[in-house]
């Protein structure tokens, strides 16, 4: 019951901690605001491959469910964003602005998407922690540290476009625990489900990182290379890449 709890306390506080430093950056010019999306959406792209679709990819060779289906569930993740971008303008009750802005703020319809990405993957991810726990034999940190500390920059990430889009502070924070309590939700499936979601988690990966790559590609990096400085958003990225590439070899 104790690991239950420190797991659950160390993901949602990491994710709080991470909204809370978002807080700090201010309205950012385009040089700046490029470079640390461009950082972002390495973070992304590193957490939807090595992070999500490769794990899945290997789980099949211990559990029932087939490689193709994880070929399936990455291009079903992306076809649900690609819906998503369709509603996106309905969902002004979310963010506390009127349905006419949502329409002709194309800036904001991105950053709703972003944010959901990052909401969606937040399930699987605390059910990879919850399987980890629920099995004795195999129990190790490592999983939830691993996510604990790509949830700081995650936590970043979530803030500053919502409040650069012009949603008040506290609905952003309530957005963002919201999102972080998601985690907590997935740790605990992971644990009653046992290991029955061993079969199911595959899949749920393959879905989440499909999902990120569509709003990684689609969104973040076109936005990145539209105010004239792709190239440092480009090493920006790479760096971002390269940051959770170490977090996941040395944790």
């Amino acid at each position: 019951m104790t690991q239950i709890w420190i797991s659950a306390a160390g993901l949602f506080g990491a994710t709080l901690f991470g909204s809370i430093l978002g807080f700090f950056i201010k309205e950012l010019p385009h040089k700046w605001n490029d470079t640390i999306l461009g950082y972002c959406a390495g973070i992304m792209l590193a957490a939807s491959t090595i992070g999500l679709i490769v794990p899945a990819f290997e789980m099949c060779d211990n559990s029932i469910t087939p490689w193709w289906s994880i070929c399936i569930s990455v291009m079903v993740g992306a076809l649900f964003l690609n819906v998503l971008d369709i509603i996106t303008p309905h969902m002004h009750n979310i963010t506390g602005l009127d349905a006419e802005e949502h329409r002709n703020n194309a800036s904001l319809n991105r950053v709703l998407l972003f944010v959901l990405a990052i909401a969606i993957h937040k399930l699987p991810e605390g059910i990879a922690a919850g399987v980890t726990i629920s099995n004795e034999e195999s129990f190790s940190w490592i999983v939830t540290i691993g996510i604990a500390f790509h949830n700081i920059p995650e936590g970043m990430v979530i803030i500053a476009p919502l409040i650069l889009a012009g949603i008040s502070h506290i609905r952003t924070m309530m957005i963002a625990l919201a999102i972080g309590l998601l985690e907590i939700v997935g740790l605990l499936v992971g644990i009653g489900l046992g290991t029955i979601s061993i079969n199911l988690l595959p899949i749920m990966l393959g879905f989440a990182g499909g999902a990120m790559l569509y709003v990684t590609s689609d969104e973040m990096i076109p936005e990145t290379h539209t105010h004239g400085y792709q190239k440092q958003a480009t090493y920006a990225l790479l760096l971002g890449f390269m940051t959770l590439l170490l977090l996941e070899k040395f944790l």
